[in-house]
């Protein structure tokens, strides 16, 4: 028989699933990307107006994944599906709560949230497993978002735009490259909601499997090897994300391949960004799994921008 997948203390209402208070660790403080540090370096974050090093967006994802496990059992691992917008930065220390209101009767998606002490919201989205027949959160933001205008880091990224496909796996003592800068098991030894299914074989499907966290640096890991043409260097944070699982769950120490597509562009006063949607496959060809990220540069970050902004449209923005 297969261990309990979680632990968690989790207290129930009649209309929600609610999580104990977690304190995320910050794993990417000695992250680099374009030769430089990242929005998760104190200095660097400082620099853009942020208190310091910002914790990255999925690591929030861990915290939901004993409320699907408890509203879905099994299934929640093999097809379950979180849709964030995030709303809000977290550091080191802050206590995050999360809460997943409870689907309708009939239905499988359902509202998610994630709140600081002081009520501040964290990110606001969706959670489903299987077909929900209704738009994710981020399906309808997207249907919503009006195209980049003007654009300067990404004026040569377009949509459609295809990367190629690339392999990837993770083992357990894997360091994951500069973006992700540690490994499964130092993950595992801090995971704010750990799990006897991503370390041993006493679960429903016989081998570890890889936290719904993870997936995002799994999907992510050789990104640098296929880049979009953006421009730079510029520092980048997540602003919307979506995992889903189509036949899952994903194996540790197994071979999937990732290929990238551009679906959309768009922006803020402060950001230019490009939503990226990551189909993965299985060694058979089977699509397993599919992430969609959107990637948000800071126009500050980027030095040039005020001058090439003038150089291309004529004027200040």
């Amino acid at each position: 028989m297969a261990a309990k997948a979680f632990d968690t203390e989790i207290t129930a209402t009649a209309e929600a699933l609610i999580g104990p208070w977690r304190q995320p660790r910050q794993m990417l403080q000695a992250q680099t990307y374009d030769a430089h540090a990242s929005i998760h370096d104190d200095a660097t974050a400082q620099k853009l107006g942020f208190k310091g090093g910002t914790i990255e967006g999925p690591t929030h994802f861990s915290q939901f994944a004993p409320l699907g496990a408890q509203l879905w059992g099994r299934v929640w691992f093999e097809t379950g599906c979180l849709s964030a917008h995030y709303r809000s930065v977290c550091y080191e220390g802050e206590e995050v709560q999360a809460i997943l209101s409870k689907p309708l009767p009939g239905t499988s998606q359902c509202q998610i949230q994630m709140v600081k002490r002081d009520g501040t919201e964290v990110l606001r989205g969706t959670a489903s497993v299987g077909e929900p027949h209704a738009a994710t959160a981020l399906e309808a933001r997207l249907a919503e978002l009006k195209p980049l205008a003007d654009p300067v880091i990404l004026r040569d990224v377009k949509v459609a735009q295809t990367g190629k496909r690339q392999t990837v796996r993770m083992a357990f003592d894997q360091t994951m490259g500069d973006l992700y800068p540690f490994s499964l098991r130092q993950k595992l030894a801090v995971i704010t909601e750990n799990s006897p299914y991503y370390s041993g074989v006493d679960n429903p499907w016989g081998r570890p499997i890889i936290p719904i966290e993870m997936l995002s640096v799994l999907f992510q890991y050789r990104s640098k090897d296929d880049p979009l043409p953006a421009r730079g260097p510029a520092v980048g944070l997540f602003a919307d994300q979506e995992i889903r699982l189509i036949k899952g769950p994903l194996f540790v120490d197994e071979d999937y391949e990732v290929e990238r597509e551009v679906v959309a562009l768009s922006g803020s006063r402060r950001t230019e960004s490009a939503w990226v949607r990551t189909r993965v496959f299985d060694t058979a060809g089977t699509m397993v799994a599919t992430m969609l990220l959107n990637m948000a540069t800071m126009k500050d970050s980027y030095a040039p921008y005020e001058e090439e902004y003038r150089q291309l449209y004529g004027a200040g923005r």
